[in-house]
């Protein structure tokens, strides 16, 4: 089962918004949101909840492809996100998460005892490849105790 597969069966969120997982390495996670009117804005376009939903999921994409050999040690958790919404998005939105520390350092630091932090940046596009959102989520590899 792929990270995508996985994450469409095991987190309901991504189910109801039918979010499909295009990408997921451990250097680029890819989700698209269909255009769906039940979750329109005023405006028409994709909910700011329902892209902020795309986005977090794209960097848990790409977290469980990097670090889904650490599992057995310790726990991905997201820590905090800030999301900027730059310009309007209407119909179908892609987000595509990127890490922003290199996997043997993070690693590195829970090899040491450590409780690693690291960055996952997230941009939310249009079909026509215009930039709509913005977003960091820092992630934390919690061990286990």
């Amino acid at each position: 089962m792929s990270v995508g597969e996985m994450l469409a069966a095991t987190v309901p969120m991504a189910r109801t918004l039918k979010l499909e997982f295009l990408e997921t390495t451990p250097e680029r996670a890819v989700v698209r949101l269909p255009d769906q009117a039940d979750y329109h804005n005023h405006l028409g376009g994709p909910h700011a909840g329902a892209m902020f939903t795309l986005a977090e999921s794209a960097s848990g994409a790409i977290v469980i492809a990097a670090f889904g050999d650490q599992m057995g040690r310790a726990v991905p958790l997201a820590v905090k996100a800030e999301i900027g919404y730059k310009k309007l998005a209407m119909g179908v939105v892609t987000a595509t998460a990127t890490l922003g520390r290199p996997i043997a350092d993070v690693v590195a630091e829970l090899d040491a005892g450590e409780r690693p932090e690291f960055p996952v940046a997230i941009e939310i596009a249009r079909e026509d490849g215009a930039v709509t959102g913005e977003m960091t989520v820092v992630w934390t590899l919690r061990p286990n105790s």
